[in-house]
């Protein structure tokens, strides 16, 4: 996978990929991520990539001009012939694991990170593929939120992680996951769940799978609506219900 991320402030996301396992992604050849600098797309001795709305108001707008030709010009240089271009803006779909699963089967992605008032809607209407939010608040600019995407869809790429690892974790499934616990045993009169320590991996796995329903049912009810339920679960979920009627 190649992934470009358009900004006027590259030295925001020079730490990020640098560290960590999207480094190690990187030395292993499983991802290609560019820091691309938009003023380098500009004709006029400033540099200019902003300019004050049409009709009045506060706030710069990103011209199109820059954004047009970087983003040509990236899918030209990829070669792929199926490039994605995300614009990250507030007002874009929210951000989930299922987006983040079909982002990483792409080979090429291009990430625009909005500025100031937004960009020029040009530039949203004929360029853009998909607009992205990671949430219901405002940031200084889409910088961050891209760094969000690409470690989320990264980690999912094929020789990141192992399948069982990838399979497991919250949102797979719809479900949050498991707790876990690790050594000691007891710590501060806390005890790790004798069912871990048995052996017994079949009653492992139930006690997991039921936990990851539990804590389901708790925190994100909602997400068991879409979720891939067995007769045993459900079973389960209406003791739950159960209990908390009583």
């Amino acid at each position: 996978m190649k992934i470009d991320l358009v900004t006027i402030f590259p030295g925001l996301l020079d730490g990020p990929f640098k560290e960590s396992m999207i480094k190690r992604a990187v030395d292993k050849g499983l991802v290609e991520i560019n820091l691309v600098d938009l003023r380098s797309y500009t004709r006029d001795r400033h540099r200019q990539v902003d300019d004050t709305p049409y009709g009045g108001g506060c706030g710069m707008i990103l011209k199109p001009e820059p954004l047009f030709e970087a983003v040509e010009d990236l899918k030209g240089k990829a070669g792929t012939g199926n490039s994605v271009v995300i614009l990250m803006t507030p007002q874009g779909t929210s951000f989930k694991q299922e987006v983040a699963r079909r982002l990483s089967g792409e080979k090429h992605l291009v990430i625009i990170c909005g500025r100031y008032e937004g960009v020029d809607e040009r530039v949203r209407s004929a360029l853009v593929d998909m607009e992205i939010s990671i949430g219901d608040y405002v940031l200084t600019g889409g910088e961050l939120a891209a760094a969000v995407i690409v470690d989320s869809v990264v980690r999912l790429l094929p020789g990141f992680l192992s399948e069982e690892a990838s399979e497991n974790e919250s949102f797979s499934g719809s479900l949050l996951e498991h707790p876990h616990y690790t050594r000691p045993p007891v710590y501060r009169d806390m005890e790790v769940p004798e069912v871990l320590l048995s052996g017994n991996h079949a009653k492992i796995d139930r006690w997991r799978r039921e936990q990851s329903l539990k804590r389901t049912y708790e925190r994100r009810p909602d997400l068991l609506e879409h979720a891939d339920l067995t007769p045993r679960d459900k079973v389960f979920l209406d003791t739950l219900r159960n209990v908390e009627d009583d």
